[in-house]
């Protein structure tokens, strides 16, 4: 598959291509859907959508031609992760358990308002069982392989796992995906991209299918922040406002519990550079201990929000045909079993404590920094091949980034390798409903690390 024919703009570069009738939106959709096609992007789509694609593109070259103003996204190729309901269509969230079940009888709210903002669907993207691991392997589907090494089949991240790839393989200006334990930035982060978890109740989760009410998050991955930004208008029907600052004053914390433990070489590397950049630049960079970040085990069990949340969602299904199951999925689905409500409900009241002391700790500080994962992409075949290995991988890849789910704070992950390197993510954080001033901050570092 060759890359250089496919999208390697942001959403206002190729804006300003359409408007100089350098491109057209037909001739990039049909430029995708051929990509999508291809043997690269093997495993990445469950379900293509070429003719409302193509009709969405031409309909926007059209009222373009007649003067009448588009939409940032209108005609540009956007993909679904196949865990928000279509009209008409059963979601399957990847997996084979769900067939038969009823269809869908209208789209989920983020899809219907992504159809509205003119954006032409490509297709539903693959991704781990009922969104639960953030290695995204698939043993129903198959696994989309990471595009950024062309020398080893290494994991897409998940369990946004198809979105991802879409969107680094140029066949999407965004992926839409979700984000529970780290769904959208672990994706993000492995495959070279930007990827924003907002706040949880920023973007309405109406017709997804459950894996955590509490934590899940809809959102998306893009090639920059500001495409993240403009993506998120649309998801959440609101645009943030974002009023764009210096890095010069801004106020770092780096936690120095928890999320620098075992980082990898190119990890340590790529992060130790980031934040002398940013110091260079102004930021003023303060260590905290934040000791709370070793309280997660604890604070998270018996069970974990996730498992006790997704055993309610597919106990049914379980019972009925658990063999059909990926087992790594059930497996950590089965730990929810036996959580009485007088224990769920105590980890709902220690969670509200933790979130307290945490956002005490870090109040006055822009963002908290550390890597999004403390590695990089593992190779695919060893972890199908090892139960041990994949789940000390998830572990690792989930690590970092559940936290500030716990936290239900908004969060970003910026690409920080340099070129020739595997990518290595940045993360970015703040408290809960902070996400436009992490959005300027998000801009800052963004434009210093380029």
């Amino acid at each position: 598959m060759d890359t250089m024919s496919y999208i390697t703009d942001t959403i206002p570069q190729l804006n300003a291509r359409l408007a100089s009738r350098e491109i057209t939106r037909e001739a990039l959709v049909e430029q995708a859907l051929e990509g999508a096609s291809s043997h690269a992007a093997k495993s990445v789509f469950t379900k293509l959508y070429p003719e409302a694609a193509l009709a969405a593109a031409r309909a926007a070259d059209a009222a373009q031609s007649a003067g009448v103003a588009q939409t940032a996204l209108a005609g540009l190729p956007f993909t679904i992760k196949d865990l928000y309901g279509v009209a008409g269509e059963t979601t399957m969230a990847g997996s084979i358990v769900c067939k038969g079940e009823p269809e869908q009888a209208a789209d989920a709210t983020v899809v219907a308002r992504i159809r509205a903002s003119g954006a032409a669907i490509i297709g539903k993207t693959n991704m781990t069982e009922f969104a639960f691991s953030g290695v995204g392997i698939n043993p129903h589907y198959g696994t989309p392989v990471n595009p950024t090494d062309p020398l080893v089949a290494r994991i897409p991240g998940g369990s946004s796992s198809g979105a991802a790839v879409s969107v680094a393989l140029g066949l999407a200006v965004a992926g839409l995906g979700s984000d529970t334990g780290g769904s959208i930035r672990v994706p993000a982060a492995v495959n070279g991209l930007v990827g924003f978890k907002s706040t949880q109740n920023r973007v309405p989760l109406t017709g997804a299918l459950e894996l955590s009410r509490t934590l899940d998050t809809v959102c998306a991955m893009t090639r920059s922040v500001q495409d993240c930004i403009t993506v998120d208008a649309i998801l959440s029907g609101a645009m943030l406002p974002v009023r764009h600052r210096p890095l010069a004053g801004m106020r770092f914390a780096i936690p120095q519990t928890v999320v620098l433990d075992g980082m990898e070489p190119a990890v340590a590397t790529a992060f130790a550079r980031s934040v002398a950049t940013l110091s260079a630049a102004g930021a003023l960079i303060v260590e905290i201990k934040l000791a709370e970040f070793a309280e997660m085990p604890q604070r998270n069990a018996p069970g974990g929000l996730s498992p006790i949340e997704a055993f309610a969602e597919h106990h049914e299904r379980i019972a009925r045909a658990k063999e059909l199951f990926d087992p790594r999925v059930s497996q950590r689905i089965l730990l929810g079993a036996p959580v009485t409500a007088q224990q769920y409900i105590g980890l709902l009241d220690g969670r509200r404590d933790w979130i307290s002391r945490v956002e005490q700790a870090i109040e006055g500080f822009d963002a908290v920094l550390c890597p999004t994962i403390p590695i990089i992409a593992p190779e695919i075949a060893p972890l199908i091949a090892s139960d041990e290995a994949f789940f000390k991988a998830n572990g690792l890849l989930l690590r970092n980034t559940f936290l500030f789910n716990f936290l239900d704070a908004c969060s970003f992950s910026l690409p920080c390798h340099q070129a020739g390197e595997l990518p290595v993510g940045l993360m970015l954080s703040s408290v809960s409903g902070d996400d436009a001033h992490l959005a300027a901050v998000a801009l800052a570092v963004e434009a210093a690390l380029k």
